[in-house]
């Protein structure tokens, strides 16, 4: 043997460090395609919306899947339209209004905080936070390049469409690169996660439909200019779960401060305040029994952390990854590695014809 052939502690050694330095190599590459990434996976999202719309389609009319993904792609696209119909014609006025005098509304609430000492030492607080953040940046780079915004949203809406016309391809792609002997227990996680999600937008409509309806109506009783558009920003920033209602609940702050009195300002903070108590305590508990309970504090940093890495899109689907990334804990560590008795959702399995995944393993058998 040659001297320089390696022995075998050398190979391992040799095989560690290229092991470790392609684990780098990638772990750089995802950082750097961050934007695509989010992008993808909100495509995604949008896939398991569209056949979770099928599924009812498919559910409550004679119809098969084919024409009922066809279906759904068309209600899709129909939201969508009419929430651009609502942006630009319904609300045209008012949303001009909130956004031309956006500068003036939250000097005039930057103004109205300081009044107290508390008050100017969170506005100094929320403005040193501004300043360091990338979504800061990411909002202003908005605000001047919307054509770009624009297209982000048109390619995560093609690509939703692409998934959803055949997710089986992707899917089984994406386990063929697993080990034989672990494709059974990511196929498991997989649709786990798959299932979870589908619930847990479920819940997010519902929550989302009555935070901006309500608030939408406090709003109007309280006297706040543009109060349907402040609803619908409102309903829709309920999506980022915590970030997004407070984010909301700033410019209506700033449109009730050009009111004359405190009368507004106090509506708008006893309507924010009075929603969010009947959403936690009625409505959230409702709708989320059968979804990963994540606790509160998790869920507000981990929000903010994948903020911070990604950006403004990295915020709006973070809820939603974090969903993603808890339920791949239960089913992978806690199931498959530690061995507790975690159910496993219903699924045709992917990896053999006709095979039919059931609950617990010992059920497995074929049809």
């Amino acid at each position: 043997m040659s001297r320089l052939t390696p022995d075998e502690d050398d190979a391992r050694y040799v095989r560690r460090v290229v092991l470790t330095i392609l684990i780098v190599a990638i772990t750089a590459a995802l950082y750097r395609a961050g934007d695509l990434l989010i992008l993808a996976f909100g495509s995604i999202l949008g896939a398991i919306v569209i056949h979770a719309i099928a599924d009812l389609y498919r559910d409550h009319l004679p119809v098969g899947p084919k024409r009922s993904l066809s279906m759904a792609i068309v209600t899709v696209l129909a939201v969508i339209g009419f929430l651009g119909w609502l942006f630009g014609v319904a609300f045209r006025q008012q949303l001009n209004t909130l956004v031309t005098q956006l500068p003036s509304l939250l000097g005039n609430l930057e103004a109205w905080a300081s009044q107290s000492p508390v008050g100017a030492k969170v506005v100094d607080a929320v403005q040193a936070a501004y300043a360091g953040s990338r979504v800061a940046q990411d909002v202003g780079g908005i605000a001047t390049g919307a054509g770009e915004f624009v297209l982000n949203c048109l390619l995560l809406l093609v690509g939703a469409l692409f998934f959803a016309a055949d997710p089986k391809v992707y899917e089984r792609g994406f386990l063929f690169l697993i080990p034989r002997g672990k494709r059974r227990a990511v196929e498991d996680a997989l649709f786990d996660t798959a299932s979870t999600l589908r619930l847990w937008l479920r819940a997010q409509l519902i929550q989302m439909t009555t935070m901006g309806v309500l608030v939408g109506l406090g709003l109007w009783i309280a006297g706040v200019p543009s109060a349907a558009a402040l609803g619908l920003l409102t309903g829709l920033s309920e999506f980022v779960p915590y970030v997004g209602p407070i984010a909301a609940m700033l410019p209506a702050l700033g449109l009730a401060a050009t009111t004359h009195g405190n009368g507004a300002i106090i509506g708008t903070l006893v309507t924010f305040g009075v929603v969010r108590i009947i959403q936690t305590n009625a409505i959230t508990p409702f709708v989320t029994s059968r979804v990963v309970a994540i606790p509160p504090a998790v869920t507000l940093f981990a929000i903010i952390a994948v903020g911070v890495i990604f950006g403004l899109f990295g915020l709006f689907f973070s809820a939603a990854l974090l969903v993603v990334i808890f339920t791949l804990i239960r089913s992978l560590y806690l199931r498959e590695v530690l061995g507790e008795d975690i159910p496993r959702a219903e699924h045709n399995t992917l990896l053999g014809p006709g095979a039919w995944l059931r609950r617990d393993d010992k059920d497995n058998k074929p049809t």
